[in-house]
């Protein structure tokens, strides 16, 4: 089932049309990547789902129901453009926005305490927020964002301004949400993340969405007809009518190569003809990642 549904949304600032008839439907309990390149339309999608703007046809769903204004209580929303104010303490201000989100001060303090003492940002609670680094300063927006538990959460570039660690943590606590019941909506230009994170995506380029479906469906389309190859040793093969060679390398002594079938030959015959040149260590489908399937579908476009 659904939680969120857009369907046929368009909308157009003036001669630009930032969106073109795009429809997403967020599976309940998902984690769904909203992907392309930068003015793609992803931005406007996510301020029209907020309630920011409205578009100008289509219609939008939460719960199988009209989106309504009122329903903005069951969202969560952490930006881009981060929306903290620098002379106020982190304290204070996150205990402002969970009581502006319907939190009673008692609910919210207590539900502060465990989001602060989990992301070990406790220390922090009489800090300024102009004190914080960038990072520090994301992690106090992603709490008050998550705090009061939204059906919908939207992230959008979250991992922002965090090293390596703090991006694992956060990782981490996104995957607990979703184990936790909530429907997430990621967007990112990070495709690694994509693949550890998301369930399903749409690829929006031009205002248009141009792929869609679950990641390891998509992954699997775009593996059809290449195979990843490695040889003990160096190795050099070159192509033929039935295959050619898309890459190759050699590493710690082994040949690592991708082929592209280029006929209906059957993958033994392959190995068959393959064999002659040296000892094969594995021969699997290659699965292409998601930032090599974005590169391809983009640039088919342009």
């Amino acid at each position: 089932m659904a939680l969120f549904e857009a369907k046929n949304v368009t909308k157009q600032y003036g001669n630009q049309l930032a969106l073109d008839n795009v429809s997403i439907s967020v599976p309940e309990q998902c984690i769904y990547g909203l992907l392309g390149p930068n003015g793609a339309g992803k931005t406007t999608l996510i301020r029209i789902i907020n309630q920011i703007t409205g578009p100008d046809t289509g219609e939008l769903f939460l719960n199988g129901k009209k989106l309504l204004p009122s329903d903005v209580q069951f969202i969560g929303y952490l930006p881009e453009e981060r929306g903290l104010y620098k002379k106020m303490k982190v304290g204070e201000q996150a205990l402002y926005f969970a009581q502006l989100k319907g939190l009673s001060k008692a609910e919210a303090m207590k539900r502060l305490k465990y989001w602060f003492t989990k992301l070990d940002i406790i220390d922090w609670w009489g800090k300024k927020v102009e004190e914080l680094s960038k990072g520090m300063a994301q992690k106090v927006q992603f709490v008050t964002t998550v705090l009061h538990e939204p059906k919908l959460l939207i992230f959008d570039e979250p991992f922002t301004g965090f090293d390596p660690l703090n991006t694992k943590i956060v990782k981490n606590e996104i995957l607990f949400l979703r184990e936790r019941g909530a429907t997430i909506i990621f967007s990112t230009h990070n495709m690694e993340s994509v693949e550890e994170l998301c369930d399903n995506i749409t690829l929006i380029d031009k205002a248009k969405t141009i792929l869609e479906g679950s990641v390891n469906e998509i992954r699997s389309k775009w593996a059809a007809n290449e195979y990843d190859l490695v040889f003990d040793g160096d190795v050099k093969i070159e192509g033929n009518g039935h295959y050619n060679i898309l890459k190759q390398q050699t590493e710690n002594n082994k040949s690592i190569i991708r082929l592209k079938t280029t006929s209906n030959i059957n993958t033994n015959d392959i190995l068959q003809t393959l064999m002659i040149s040296g000892n094969i260590l594995s021969f699997n489908p290659a699965l292409p990642s998601m930032n090599e399937i974005f590169i391809r579908v983009i640039e088919a476009r342009n």
